[in-house]
């Protein structure tokens, strides 16, 4: 083998394989989380309007001025976070920016506390940076923070918190008292975060979403990342951000240059036009998921499966260990051909092996046929080993 030996046993990620396996079989794809349908054609036009207006070629490093303004005014708007041009850089997608906030604060041998499940990237490029990952398990029915398993993960070798609300896979969003302690393990242990709130307007029912950064002390010392992707529903157009304090933020965009430099020239005016003008859109959109949220949880309920309902996302975790299979990852790989639908296992999200043996990931991002075409195969299939 020729890798190298920091990439030993990172795999091309799960999300990639499952939907090529979708793809490979015919099945419905309830895997990897991509919308059916297009974000508003007000900001697409945008885009094309800025290709044919010549901004084809590279933008800034930093990101386009308009980008740049257009998340302070959001975040300002949305939280009440006085953000200045310094304090902001675009990156391809939020993937870049987490990848690029661990490479630039993380040294080799660094620990970096992160909820599990968690997202795959998470893992690839802490070990990518030579850091040392550190689980603290949102645990099934409930999937909440557990203070003291927080508190009792942090050592002298710990770094950095990599937070996830609204999180994915489990739906669970962070309350103001789990934040609080989080703040507080923070705080009385100098430690950077990096919070990945790409969901952020997408919760249900009566979640609200609120910033680690904006409780008091934490706004020094936290990188906030979102993206276009997930809130308007154009995940292929991978413009994201991360804002914070300068210095944490030069350390972000210092990686970053090295990755991409700069990308998505005519679709960062267009992402600035979404957050100035179409705000509405995600609201309408979280009231679409949630209708969609139940009418899966309510068919994957009729199943011999335990069904959390997530308070936000793209997602619903179930525990299939009913159905005889050694793990999901298993499961997942028999489905096709079993039932003609693909989900993600998530197994591979935990250090917990025995808390994530059985714990399968569906996506609610789909038309309503498609879900209801999905429940119907899987009602008519044996699912059990």
């Amino acid at each position: 083998m020729r890798h190298a030996q920091r990439l030993q046993g990172i795999e091309s990620t799960i999300f990639a394989t499952m939907s090529a396996l979708a793809v490979r079989t015919g099945a419905v794809n309830l895997g990897q989380g991509f919308p059916d349908e297009d974000g508003p054609t007000s900001v697409i036009a945008q885009a094309e309007s800025a290709m044919r207006a010549g901004r084809n070629q590279y933008p800034p490093g930093h990101g386009t001025p308009e980008l740049l303004d257009a998340v302070i005014a959001h975040q300002r708007g949305c939280y009440g976070l006085e953000l200045d041009r310094s304090q902001v850089v675009a990156t391809t997608g939020a993937t870049e920016a987490i990848a690029a906030a661990v490479l630039g604060l993380v040294d080799p041998g660094d620990e970096v506390v992160m909820l599990e499940p968690y997202y795959d990237s998470y893992d690839a490029v802490v070990q990518l940076a030579g850091g040392v990952r550190r689980g603290v398990t949102l645990r099934a029915p409930e999937y909440r923070l557990d203070v003291d398993v927080l508190a009792a993960a942090i050592t002298s070798r710990t770094k950095l918190i990599l937070l996830n609300t609204p999180h994915n896979p489990t739906g669970t969003v962070l309350t103001r008292e789990e934040l609080e302690a989080v703040a507080r393990v923070a705080i009385e242990h100098d430690l950077v975060v990096v919070s990945d709130e790409v969901y952020e307007h997408l919760t249900f029912d009566d979640a609200a979403h609120l910033p680690i950064a904006t409780l008091p002390g934490m706004f020094e010392r936290t990188v906030t990342i979102s993206s276009v992707g997930k809130t308007f529903s154009l995940t292929g157009w991978k413009v994201g951000w991360a804002s914070g304090p300068a210095e944490l933020v030069t350390a972000v965009e210092a990686a970053k240059n090295w990755l991409t430099y700069t990308s998505g020239s005519a679709f960062q005016p267009a992402t600035a036009y979404a957050l100035t003008h179409e705000l509405d859109f995600p609201r309408r959109l979280a009231g679409e998921l949630q209708a969609k949220r139940d009418r899966l949880c309510a068919g994957l309920a009729t199943l011999d499966v335990d069904v959390h309902v997530p308070q936000g996302t793209y997602f619903v975790v179930t525990d299939v260990a009913r159905y005889g299979w050694e793990d999901s990852l298993a499961f997942c790989r028999a489905l096709p051909e079993r039932a003609g639908v693909v989900a993600v296992p998530c197994q591979g999200f935990y250090d917990d092996a025995a808390e994530g043996a059985h714990k399968v990931r569906w996506t609610f991002c789909k038309k309503n046929e498609v879900i209801d075409e999905a429940l119907q195969r899987l009602a008519e299939a044996d699912l059990h080993r």
